[in-house]
């Protein structure tokens, strides 16, 4: 019976650490959008974006840099990992509330923002994961049936 429960236990530690080493994804740093391997993409296709991503327990910050047709850009982004909303503007300059959650390995981010028609809302999921070697970041977003918009980045 000792020996059993000393076996149960070495095992709990060996799972335990195996989940704790996954744990939460870290997307803190430079990263280049590599639109070859991105899908559904339109006239994104055609933009140069370097995005510079810290992260903390409580929130993550996007800086992003585009540049398309010669001319550049920048914004910025605040997740807050708590769940609460925060008011974020995306890359046409829309105002949206965007309110972040963990699922799974995934940060699942919800943008409600006005529809083009009053009294509307259009609301876009964006599920934002990592590769197991952390050198790929892929941002899928996805708005009504329509196909998701995949973007996908490469460490720098």
């Amino acid at each position: 019976m000792r020996t059993l429960l000393i076996a149960f236990g070495i095992s709990a530690l060996i799972v335990g650490s195996a989940a704790n080493a996954q744990g939460t994804p870290v997307f803190a740093g430079t990263w280049e959008l590599n639109t070859e391997k991105g899908e559904n993409l339109g006239m994104v296709a055609a933009l140069k974006e370097t995005l510079v991503i810290s992260q903390t327990a409580e929130q993550i910050t996007l800086d992003f840099s585009d540049t398309f047709q010669g001319n550049t850009t920048t914004r910025q982004v605040n997740y807050d990992l708590s769940g609460e909303p925060v008011i974020n503007y995306a890359a046409m300059g829309e105002r949206g509330e965007t309110v972040s959650k963990w699922v799974d390995n995934a940060l699942v981010t919800t943008w409600t923002s006005e529809g083009a028609v009053a009294g509307t809302e259009v609301v876009r999921t964006e599920t934002r994961s990592l590769s197991d070697d952390g050198e790929v970041m892929t941002a899928a977003t996805a708005r009504g049936e329509r196909p998701a918009m995949v973007l996908v980045y490469e460490k720098q």
